[in-house]
């Protein structure tokens, strides 16, 4: 089994947890189970639940919404960012801020 970690910044407040927690009650069942399934199988988890974005940045794709995670050492997923899909393709502005999040992670 691989271990979920929540990306937290300095404050100690996780934005992925943030959205998580915006969801609607199905939303968030959603975001459960897709979670249960990364825990379970980690980097075999491909399409359509998993889609490798670029470097070490992986998308998680519970129904609408997009979770942002890499893998770190000892089998560890860190969480890093979620938002709600809105057209075909990652917009660059999310990207963005996950890799800034994991980029925090990594210097703390």
């Amino acid at each position: 089994m691989w271990k979920i970690l929540f990306y937290e910044d300095r404050r100690g407040k996780s934005p992925v947890l943030d959205f998580m927690n915006s969801l609607s009650a199905k939303d968030r069942a959603k975001v459960n189970n897709a979670l249960r399934l990364l825990e379970e199988f980690g980097v075999k988890l491909k399409m359509p639940h998993a889609r490798h974005i670029q470097g070490k940045l992986w998308e998680l794709r519970p129904g609408a919404n997009r979770l942002f995670y890499f893998i770190y050492i000892d089998d560890q997923i860190i969480l890093l960012h979620g938002y709600r899909k809105r057209s075909q393709n990652a917009p660059a502005r999310e990207i963005a801020t996950a890799l800034r999040y994991m980029q925090k992670f990594m210097e703390e």
